[in-house]
């Protein structure tokens, strides 16, 4: 365990928040604002051009709108989209849009923005992390300013769903250059302020279509990944929400006080130790087998998530369609990762390195997993490094061995498929099986295809799949309109009032 976090007690996080404040902050904010939490600060604030979920978490149905929103039961709903129809095929969707959305920069939303967004999102060289999504469009119709039909060259059962998610927002066309600090939607909210490394402060957008509806006119999102400052600051009252908190090992204290709300939900993330397929001896499967089986799982959830998390044994989880149990394919068996490296021609030590972004789970799950490593022969050194490098050195460079991550899209399992993702892997065999599912639009034979790719990234051990998080939120008692179940990452600030 990183010892930044072993050395947290509950009287260290008294003691801070005492110092913090004496009585809770949002007394002198008022009911129209608020103060929510966030662990990682997000690079840039436009999901387009960026992996980070740090930004839907700020910008997603707050700045920027898309087609369709996603809820927390996870089922899409109207947004910018009014209503739809579908061919049986699955391959035309026709959206009726709002007519009564504008983009806060006096733009008109209309048929020919759906089209403008939607293509760029697909075209080559697009940054876009769902690029795939988009590319799946043969051509899009807009036969007048409230009418967009896709024609898509596969039928996509998901499709609402995945229409609801940051990387399908809507864009501003005159916009795109500056989204990134300068951010132009159709949503409720405006970026006011961005203190780099401490807030982002958003404003209630009075022009919005509902905006009387919207009870926060200002709301102001602080980044801080230190467990005991998160807890410092929801106790001082600093904080009135914090979704995903680091507050497993303090949740007594939180739930037997009458000030706060704490709320435990599902997740569709799966936290992994990704592996550089693509550097030796990491590219011999034995190698990465042998790693995988130097993991006791349950132990990692213990070390990492304070007992929060479920075993997965692929890049899939339960309740998810289609998911099958394969937490035996690669059993924590130190025996037999000492054999698998000697078949590999390893002879010990094997030197790696595990770099760890800053969040809690990855600082502490990464000492217990190098424990284990050692155990069988792996040393893997830990360096620790900001999000920012993360996101440059090991999932844009893939300077890496090994790294722990929660990847929280629930719809990602293409990532196998794209070309020249950080973990390296490329499989003629799985890029054909994703083919075959994505061509396929019957429910049942969709999830015995998708039963098939789940056992082969198990067998090939393309990572070690570790276990399925369930997250925490704890906030003011007075807050109304969090949500519990986390389908995806996101902050719905328009839904939030004081009670």
């Amino acid at each position: 365990m990183d010892r930044r976090f072993a050395s947290f007690t509950l009287a260290a996080a008294l003691a801070a928040a005492c110092a913090l404040a004496a009585a809770p902050a949002h007394a002198q904010r008022g009911k129209d604002q608020a103060v929510i939490a966030m662990t990682l600060e997000p690079p840039g604030l436009d999901p387009t051009a960026g992996a980070a979920s740090a930004i839907a978490e700020i910008t997603l149905y707050n700045i920027y709108e898309t087609l369709t929103k996603i809820g927390a039961d996870g089922q899409p709903r109207p947004l910018l989209a009014e209503r739809w129809t579908v061919s049986p095929d699955l391959k035309t969707w026709t959206f009726r849009l709002r007519g009564d959305a504008a983009f806060h920069n006096g733009a008109a939303f209309d048929s020919a923005a759906v089209k403008f967004s939607f293509e760029r999102a697909g075209a080559q060289g697009s940054t876009n992390k769902d690029r795939a999504v988009f590319a799946n469009i043969a051509s899009i119709d807009t036969p007048d300013a409230r009418t967009a039909v896709l024609n898509l060259k596969n039928g996509d059962p998901d499709l609402l769903f995945k229409l609801g998610q940051a990387t399908a927002i809507i864009v501003e066309p005159g916009s795109v250059a500056s989204n990134a600090t300068q951010p132009v939607g159709t949503g409720p909210y405006r970026l006011e302020a961005w203190a780099r490394g401490s807030s982002v402060t958003l404003a209630r957008w009075d022009a919005w279509r509902a905006a009387k509806d919207v009870k926060l006119r200002r709301v102001t999102i602080r980044f801080i990944n230190d467990p005991a400052a998160q807890i410092a600051a929801l106790l001082s009252g600093d904080v009135d929400a914090f979704p995903r908190v680091a507050a497993a090992r303090s949740l007594k204290q939180f739930e037997g006080n009458r000030r706060f709300q704490v709320l435990i939900g599902g997740s569709r993330a799966k936290t992994i130790l990704a592996m550089n397929n693509k550097r030796a001896p990491l590219d011999d499967v034995r190698v990465r087998r042998a790693i995988y089986a130097a993991i006791d799982r349950e132990a990692v959830i213990a070390g990492a998530a304070d007992g929060f998390g479920v075993p997965i044994g692929s890049y899939y989880v339960p309740g998810a369609p289609g998911y099958v149990d394969l937490t035996g394919v690669n059993p924590h068996d130190p025996a037999k990762a000492r054999a698998l490296l000697h078949q590999a021609g390893i002879t010990p030590p094997l030197e790696l390195v595990m770099k760890l972004p800053p969040t809690p789970y990855a600082r502490q799950g990464g000492e217990v997993i190098a424990a284990m490593l050692d155990k069988v022969g792996i040393k893997a050194k830990i360096e620790n490094v900001e999000w920012a490098q993360w996101l440059s050195g090991v999932y844009g460079q893939k300077a890496y061995d090994l790294t722990v991550i929660s990847h929280v899209e629930p719809l990602d399992f293409g990532n196998f498929a794209r070309p020249n993702y950080y973990w390296g892997y490329e499989s003629p065999e799985f890029n054909a099986l994703w083919a075959q599912i994505q061509a396929t639009i019957k429910p049942e034979e969709r999830n015995r295809l998708m039963a098939q790719a789940q056992r082969l990234v198990a067998e090939q051990a393309v990572a070690a799949y570790l276990y399925q998080p369930t997250w925490i939120t704890v906030a003011n008692a007075r807050l109304k309109g969090l949500w519990k179940d986390m389908p995806l990452f996101v902050n719905d600030l328009s839904a939030l009032s004081w009670q």
